[in-house]
């Protein structure tokens, strides 16, 4: 394993949790093995790893993206990474309200349900 991959897996760890990258190692098949290792050294080991930018802005970039690109199923793993990065709830759905200015209020309004309900499974705001 390259440093790159150990660098990006440590820190794929750090913002998303043992949990979920253990279930996703846990889940490598041989199919789907090149895109794993893509991931861990191009998103976790080159990008999330640079100094330009801190965690907490990244992940409010991260929802942004994935709000305005409809990425249903990654935005509430998002949403716990980006409280793990020190956003709190009012912070992210100011992300999400500032997003649907530039991408429409329907991807925005998913995005606040998904992160409502995820929000509200952790414990962050109360069940709605």
């Amino acid at each position: 394993m390259s440093e790159r991959y150990e660098e990006g897996m440590r820190v794929r760890r750090e913002v998303l949790g043992d949990e979920h990258v253990d279930r996703a190692v846990a889940g490598t098949t041989e199919f789907t093995a090149p895109f794993q290792d893509y991931i861990t050294h191009a998103a976790w080991g080159s990008v999330w790893t640079r100094d330009g930018l801190d965690r907490r802005t990244r992940s409010c970039i991260t929802l942004a993206a994935l709000t305005a690109l409809h990425c249903h199923g990654e935005i509430p793993m998002h949403v716990r990474a980006a409280v793990g990065n020190g956003l709190t709830a009012a912070e992210i759905a100011e992300v999400l309200l500032h997003t649907g200015v530039y991408a429409g209020v329907p991807a925005a309004n998913e995005a606040f349900a998904i992160a409502q309900r995820t929000l509200a499974d952790m414990g962050e705001i109360p069940a709605g």
